[in-house]
């Protein structure tokens, strides 16, 4: 496995894109987790499909529309959620619906032979190229100085709201911030698990985090860890026995979760 990230290219962008998807699912993955933005966090990932879509009809690169989309769907859930105050199940389903069905809408009228869109829905990690590791970089370095310099904030903004008005802050514009990052992990995700893998990398990680420690820090860094775990026995599979990565990495986070929740009742 060594040798082959040393002598192939593919595995040098696949080796990057793992530890990168690892990074934003820790960082991110764990503040969903705490504030229960688990389903919000699957809307905007299936609506960033209709931005794949017009990607395709406009000839440009899917990722870039994709981008567009998941950035903009999460400021309008977060903004139509607060001013009218319609139930966030149905304000998510509707998003998430509209949202696919764009992308199929957009896929149907570009010209020629229907694209190949079962790397953006399902992942493949082997298929990550090196613009998109550059990419996926430039995100992560972001979302990790965010997350740093903003921590108190951000432990404020999940545990003590109350606490964040005192200091002046309003949650509203940190809010923002957070479906903006989020919008963000996602886009970073789809390469590696796909649109419809994308919502389990983003909270198995720092669930499973979550059953053995409580303290935010920690929590964060378990499940940094543990997404690496996760990711490179993907992509181990992947390049061994020509398995979908994105399918294998999710089931190992899933047997994983399960396994700590069993050993923690036995331990209780």
């Amino acid at each position: 496995m060594i040798e082959a990230i040393l002598d192939f290219n593919f595995m040098q962008n696949a080796f990057a894109a793992a530890v990168l998807a690892s990074i934003a699912c820790g960082l991110i993955g764990t503040i969903i987790v705490e504030k229960k933005l688990v389903m919000l966090s699957g809307g905007i990932a299936h609506t960033s499909f209709g931005g794949i879509g017009l990607g395709y009809l406009l000839n440009i690169e899917p990722i870039y529309g994709a981008f567009a989309f998941a950035v903009g769907a999460s400021l309008a859930i977060a903004s139509i959620r607060r001013k009218i105050g319609t139930g966030s199940d149905t304000l998510i389903g509707m998003f998430w619906s509209l949202g696919m069905a764009l992308g199929v809408l957009f896929i149907g009228f570009t010209p020629g032979y229907p694209p190949d869109i079962s790397s953006y829905l399902f992942g493949d990690i082997l298929t990550v190229r090196r613009v998109d590791v550059w990419m996926m970089g430039a995100l992560t370095v972001f979302m990790l100085l965010a997350i740093i310099s903003l921590f108190n904030y951000w432990k404020a903004y999940l545990f003590d709201e109350e606490f964040l008005r005192v200091l002046g802050v309003k949650s509203t514009l940190l809010e923002n911030f957070l479906f903006i990052m989020i919008a963000l992990a996602i886009v970073i995700l789809i390469r590696v698990v796909g649109i419809v893998l994308v919502i389990a990398l983003l909270t198995a990680p720092p669930a499973a985090a979550r059953l053995y420690t409580e303290d935010l820090k920690k929590i964060m860094g378990l499940a940094v860890v543990f997404g690496l775990i996760f990711s490179f026995s993907g992509l181990t599979f992947s390049y061994y026995y020509d398995l979908p990565s994105g399918a294998v990495i999710i089931i190992t986070a899933a047997l994983f979760y399960f396994g700590s929740v069993v050993v923690r009742g036995s331990n209780e």
